[in-house]
Order: structure tokens, then C-alpha cells, then sequence
């Protein structure tokens, strides 16, 4: 269980960094009619996530927070505890987190990357293992013309994180998050 969270760790900080290890794949292309309609009805999403990947400013901007699913840690004794997903606790993703791939490891495991909802104006993208837990869950929607987050759930905050190393776990991100927003205000 150890080494799963350990290689699980290990991969979710190589995505935040970008390693190309996992960057073989392409970015997100729309592939629909409605995709193509979308600059008559509102925000391009390729526009939006190029912004938004790019900018920590405008990342936290177009997150609604806390968002709609709290972080949910299992204690020692079985209960569940939850915290609510909030902007402080919110790990900046990179156009990294966000290629589409289909990578086979050399011990045969397979990382998918995708969108598996991808509609108009509401698009879902996931990352893991295949038959394993995910990385990383991100929920999209179109609210009045202009993309959002509404939703995530990433390795960070995974389900076998101790509750006593969650205020760590926080500050890890933030540490993550600040060197983002050197690179990237």
C-alpha cells in the first residue's frame, strides 16, 4: 500500500512538473460541430485552458470555490473527514495536467488521460491508471458564456492520505503553488 501511494505521489508530482515522461500525448482539440460553434456562444475552450494553465491569476479566478465535491480523508478508526476544497488548498495545474494520452508503462500498466465527458458546455477530464484510483478529475462548465471549475479531485488529497498529514499535504501544495506563480502570474 506503501509503494502504491509512493509511485502514485511520484507520478502526480511528475505531472505537476511536466515531466515529459507523460507528455508524449496532444493537447485538447475540439472535435465536435459544436466545438467548432462555440466563439458564437461563448468562450473558446481552448482559449480558456490556454489561459488558464498559463496564469495563476486567472486560474484561480475561474475556480468556484470551494468546490462542489470537499476533500474526504479516511481516519485511523474507519470515520470519514472531510474538508471543503478551497482555494487555499487548490494545487495549480499546468497545460501538463491536461494532455490526452494513452502511455503503457514498461511493467504493462496503462495511464489513460482524457476528457470523458466533452459536450458544449460542460467537459470532464480524468487521469490515472487504468483499474486504479484516479490523479486527477477536473469538471468544466460553461456558466453565462465564460468556462469554470466546478469540481476536482487529484492525488494530492487522495483517499489513503493520513488525516494527520493533511496541514502538510497543504503546505506542499502551496509550496508547489508558489513556485507556479513565479513562472506564471
Amino acid at each position: 500500500m506503501k509503494a502504491k501511494k509512493t509511485a502514485l505521489s511520484f507520478l502526480f508530482f511528475a505531472l505537476l512538473a511536466g515531466n515529459p515522461l507523460l507528455s508524449y500525448g496532444k493537447a485538447y482539440l475540439p472535435t465536435t460541430q459544436a466545438e467548432a460553434t462555440e466563439q458564437s456562444t461563448g468562450e473558446d475552450f481552448n482559449s480558456f485552458l490556454s489561459k488558464f494553465t498559463t496564469s495563476a491569476a486567472f486560474q484561480y479566478s475561474r475556480i468556484k470555490f470551494p468546490l462542489e465535491t470537499p476533500i474526504t480523508l479516511v481516519t485511523d478508526n474507519g470515520d470519514e473527514k472531510t474538508y471543503p476544497f478551497t482555494k487555499e488548498r487548490w494545487p495549480l495545474l499546468t497545460v501538463e495536467n491536461f494532455r490526452a494520452e494513452r502511455t503503457v508503462q514498461e511493467e504493462g500498466s496503462v495511464y489513460m488521460a482524457h476528457y470523458v465527458m466533452n459536450e458544449a458546455d460542460h467537459k470532464e477530464y480524468e487521469a490515472g491508471y487504468e483499474e486504479s484510483e484516479l490523479d486527477l478529475r477536473v469538471v468544466f462548465k460553461r456558466i453565462n458564456g465564460r468556462w469554470y471549475v466546478t469540481d476536482c479531485y487529484n492525488a494530492w488529497y487522495s483517499f489513503d492520505l493520513p488525516v494527520e498529514d493533511f496541514a502538510e499535504t497543504v503546505r506542499q501544495v502551496q509550496e508547489e503553488n508558489h513556485i507556479f506563480k513565479k513562472e506564471h502570474p
